[in-house]
């Protein structure tokens, strides 16, 4: 694969994640629109990575951990959410800003 690929199908990841944050209003969609966009950005990484330096093991490591920390963060908004639905019974972003106070 050449480096074109990676990018396109890292700009398409980021293309289709950045269209779901904007569209939606569900905040569980918002977050996997969100979650696109750091894994095109991912995507774009790692194929730039493997294009620098093919032979070292570096960028691989890299993007695991990426992975890795990408997991725990939509597992801890997903909990939040979670949360927030119980308590307020609220899952639409608009609600979700009128919770001051």
């Amino acid at each position: 694969m050449t480096l074109e690929t990676f990018l396109l199908l890292a700009a398409a990841l980021f293309c289709v994640g950045l269209f779901g944050a904007l569209s939606q209003q569900s905040i569980v969609m918002l977050m996997m629109g969100l979650e696109l966009m750091i894994n095109g950005v991912v995507a774009a990484g790692a194929g730039f990575w493997f294009w620098v330096s093919p032979g070292t093991a570096d960028g691989q490591v890299l993007v695991l951990v990426a992975i890795t920390v990408m997991a725990l963060e939509m597992a801890m908004g997903f909990a939040v959410v979670t949360a927030l639905f119980r308590a307020r019974d609220v899952d639409m972003t608009d609600d979700a800003g009128d919770l001051r106070g």
